[in-house]
């Protein structure tokens, strides 16, 4: 996998930002703080959305800006892919607003969806991606510094183990779960089969007649009791109509006798109201007579000389446009003012960064003079190195002067008997198994025999015919411990020729080794050459740009000097059109004054008119009511001659006669009801009693074939949890000693110290540093920049691991290495170098190297520069193509030396 592409607006500090990525060492070079890392950021931010992030969602959109997008264009497999993750920020918080993948097969939206697709396809999640190919600025010790069980449980979820353990985890607990299940089934079986046999001692059958026999009579008795029932019902309705009818009428004309006197209520109190009415108007009239006397001296300090509506908005208008003109003209000179201070700003700080870069390049000068006096005290000490090289070259070789084997074979010799002793020792453990089962089934064949029990059927040992087979199982036993003698012999002596190959092996190995440094250490010899003459020629070139910069500075201050002159001249005319326009703004507001008088007026003529409409409303409204009322009366009379007493008491009578049998009845009713739901209720339950012995039957009968596949499952979940476990076991080996030879490979490449043999890795990941002598050493004893560049080695022996795999190679994410020099001292950044050459060299198809140190620019094929403005506190990135040139060229140099 490789990026592309990345594309920003509005993220962090950057308001806009697009940026190529190519194959090969891309190194990303500027000041601390001016943004190199969140490049890098947004790249990881695009893959894993918000759970890349160590701040909120909120934190990567620029400040003032509503909204952030990052889109990273990628290449996976051999396919190209293109993502797109946008933050909205609305109200106090931020949230993603946009989130699309784009993949060959089609696109997938949304947040957590994308993050599941591409942690699918890079076989990682954000902290997996962290903790193999990201190494993030001030995270480099964080290997080396967590305990081995932290550090095995990161490097085994990288290589998909820790998959294996949950999955023996859920076996063992499917197991338990079995085993669980199996005694609850076999409890619940026991108790279904005891109920069975205390419900067939009941006779349900003859109790269900009887109680349906009771039920019959008690049904029909009932039926006589509702006939007579809604007889004495029927009656009771129809007094009961009488009745409510004689109310109805006792009511009307209750409410006709209160509409009356509301009537006569509303009539009085409408007239009050229109005299009030009056009253109002005539208060209203005095009212305008003082809001024209207003009008007329508010425009007494204006230019108009009577007050009419017309003069004053034809006065009004032209203020206006006297006073928009000198707003304009007012804004243009402060902006032009804030103008020629902000240029004149910006010099003075562009004047300042011109002197601290020409300070900082005569630093920079004396050191490249004393690195270049280092790297020539280092390039002797390297040819001495080289001959004492081969001097050990030259007393290895003769060691295998008498030997069985010549120089190239021992190893692979050996690897043969090792696979040929693994194959031993599983023959050994899978007899050692089938002894033991075997013997298990003749210890429980004695078990049975003892009890008087066959020990292959478990019948009685008079009806069985399998009472002999204990003698065959004594038999395989001893052929079981034969077999076993045989090869433990042969691994015996297995054992003993390895031990003999073992030292012409690692003379081998060391020979390889020797032969390995001493080629690096002759390229080392020839860049040192070349090192130390672009050092003094870089030194050079520092302090011509200085001379440079000192002259820039001095032309900036001066034409900041001017714009300041220039600002203050256009504020002096600004405050004087403002003193005018204000003048302006008092007459106009005397207008407005006169206006509002006038639209005051206006409106206290209109509420005279509402109120004259009001009185004329009102007195239709009497009128209407006088009409009304005269109904009213009407209809009072007619309902008073309705009224008739002797029929009402007829159908009172009536009505208490039926409630009289309908008291008496109902308990009766009741009481059979009772009897009938009782009976009822009784028969339901012995008809669920029948139904649920037949259903105990069956369960009966499932529960014991439950029980059978129960026990078959729990064996197989046992055998199970086994073989996950030993094949996290042997994996896990695999990988360490594959991690353990890369590690020392990587090491010895980029680190070639006479202190230091050997990197040990053992099973649950403890890290050793074994110095010449042979004393093991913690790697927190190293100094820091051993410590750092130790650290860095193994993240590169892991990605490393992760990418050729074991059987075979997988598709990983770019190295990317942020600020990876922050504890690394001179000596030891150009020890990083030859590690990103190593990494190159392996075939990493693209690195990302963070860093404002000028030291890893030589080690660039792209040279990507962050530079912040000071003034906007905003972020660019250009390439730098003279940088890149000059890198180029001191490789063809060095060519052409050789």
């Amino acid at each position: 996998m490789r990026f592309e592409r990345v594309r920003l607006s509005n993220f962090k500090c950057y308001d806009d930002a697009d940026l190529g990525l190519d194959r090969g060492v891309t190194v990303i070079h500027g000041l601390n703080g001016s943004g190199k890392s969140s490049l890098l950021e947004a790249c990881f931010f695009a893959l894993y959305g918000a759970t890349a992030l160590d701040t909120t969602l909120d934190e990567v959109v620029t400040i003032g800006a509503d909204d952030a997008t990052v889109e990273l264009w990628f290449v996976h497999g051999g396919e190209r892919f293109h993502l797109e993750r946008r933050v909205r920020v609305s109200g106090e918080r931020a949230q993603t607003a946009t989130c699309v993948l784009e993949t060959p097969e089609g696109t997938v939206e949304g947040a957590r969806d994308v993050r599941a697709h591409v942690t699918d396809l890079l076989r990682m999640d954000a902290e997996a991606f962290v903790n193999c190919a990201y190494v993030r600025q001030g995270e480099v010790n964080k290997l080396i510094n967590a305990s081995p069980g932290e550090r095995q449980d990161m490097i085994d979820d990288l290589l998909q183990l820790g998959r294996l353990e949950e999955y023996r985890e859920r076996a063992s607990e499917a197991r338990l779960g079995v085993k669980r299940v199996r005694n609850e089934k076999r409890a619940v079986l026991e108790d279904v089969e005891t109920r069975v046999a205390e419900r067939e001692e009941e006779d349900l059958h003859a109790r269900l007649n009887d109680l349906e026999s009771r039920l019959k009579e008690r049904r029909a008795k009932l039926e006589r009791y509702e006939e007579q029932r809604e007889k004495a019902a029927s009656t009771r309705e129809e007094a009961e109509r009488v009745l409510e009818r004689h109310e109805e009428t006792r009511q009307q004309l209750a409410a006709l006798r209160e509409d009356v006197d509301d009537l006569q209520s509303d009539i009085a109190e409408a007239e009050r109201e229109r005299d009030a009415r009056r009253e109002a108007i005539a208060e209203r009239r005095e009212r305008i007579a003082d809001l024209e006397s207003a009008a007329e001296e508010a425009i007494e300090p204006t230019a108009v000389e009577a007050v009419d509506e017309d003069a004053i908005a034809a006065r009004r208008e032209a203020l206006d446009e006297r006073r928009e003109e000198l707003a304009e003209e007012v804004s243009e000179r402060r902006m032009q003012a804030q103008a020629f201070g902000n240029q004149a700003d910006r010099l003075a700080d562009r004047a300042a960064e011109h002197e601290s870069q020409a300070s900082e390049h005569r630093e920079r000068a004396d050191t490249l003079e004393s690195e270049a006096d280092d790297a020539a005290a280092a390039l002797e000490t390297r040819r001495e190195t080289l001959a004492e090289l081969e001097e050990e070259a030259t007393a290895l070789r003769e060691r295998f002067a008498d030997a069985p084997v010549d120089v190239g074979e021992a190893s692979a010799e050996r690897d043969a008997l090792r696979e040929e002793r693994e194959d031993l020792r599983g023959d050994i453990a899978d007899l050692e198994a089938t002894r033991d089962a075997t013997e298990e089934r003749l210890a429980e064949g004695r078990r049975l025999l003892e009890e008087g029990k066959c020990p292959e059927c478990g019948q009685p040992v008079e009806d069985s015919p399998h009472v002999e087979s204990l003698s065959e199982f004594e038999a395989q036993v001893e052929d079981i411990e034969a077999g076993l003698a045989a090869k433990r012999e042969s691994l015996s002596e297995l054992e003993a020729r390895l031990e003999e190959l073992g030292d012409l092996a690692d003379a081998e190995d060391r020979l390889d080794e020797l032969g390995t440094k001493r080629s690096l250490l002759e390229e080392r010899v020839e860049e040192r050459q070349t090192e130390v003459e672009e050092k003094r020629e870089r030194a050079e070139a520092k302090r011509e740009e200085a001379a440079t910069l000192d002259e820039q500075a001095s032309e900036k201050r001066e034409v900041a000097e001017a714009k300041r002159e220039e600002a203050a001249a256009e504020r002096e005319e600004s405050e004087a059109l403002t003193e005018e326009r204000d003048d302006l703004t008092a007459e106009r507001e005397g207008l407005d004054a006169a206006l509002d008088r006038l639209s005051d007026v206006a409106d206290e003529e209109a509420a005279i008119e509402n109120l004259r409409a009001e009185r004329e409303h009102l007195a239709e409204l009497n009128d209407q009511r006088r009409d009304r009322l005269a109904e009213k009366r009407d209809r009072r009379s007619e309902l008073e001659a309705e009224f008739d007493e002797s029929s009402v008491e007829a159908a009172r009578e009536r009505k208490r006669d039926a409630e009289a049998y309908l008291e008496q009845v109902e308990p009766a009713m009741d009481e059979l009801r009772e009897e009938r739901d009782h009976l009822v209720g009784r028969i339901e339950r012995t008809r669920g009693e029948l139904s649920d012995l037949e259903d105990l039957r069956a369960t009966r009968d499932d529960l014991a074939a439950t029980v059978d596949r129960l026990d078959s499952l729990y064996e197989e979940t046992e055998s199970l949890q086994a073989m996950y476990a030993d094949l996290r076991a042997d994996l896990r080996q695999r990988n360490v000693t594959k991690l353990e030879g890369l590690l020392n490979e990587t090491f010895d490449l980029v680190y070639q110290n006479d202190s230091y043999a050997r990197i040990e890795l053992d099973g649950e990941y403890e890290l050793t540093v074994y110095q010449k002598d042979g004393e093991p050493l913690d790697p927190e004893q190293l100094s820091g920049g051993e410590r750092a560049l130790f650290n860095l080695s193994l993240r590169c022996a892991i990605y490393r691991l992760l990418a050729e795999g074991i059987e075979g190679t997988a598709p990983l994410p770019p190295l990317i290495l942020d600020e990876p020099t922050v504890f690394l001292d001179a000596g030891h950044v150009s020890k990083l170098v030859e590690l990103v050459e190593s990494m190159r060299r392996v075939g990493v198809e693209q690195i990302a190297v963070v860093s404002h140190d000028e030291e890893l620019v030589g080690a660039a094929d792209d040279l990507v520069r962050v530079e912040k403005d000071p003034t906007t506190n905003r972020s660019t990135v250009t390439r730098d193509e003279a940088a890149l040139a000059s890198a180029v060229r001191s490789a063809a140099d060095a060519s052409s030396g050789d």
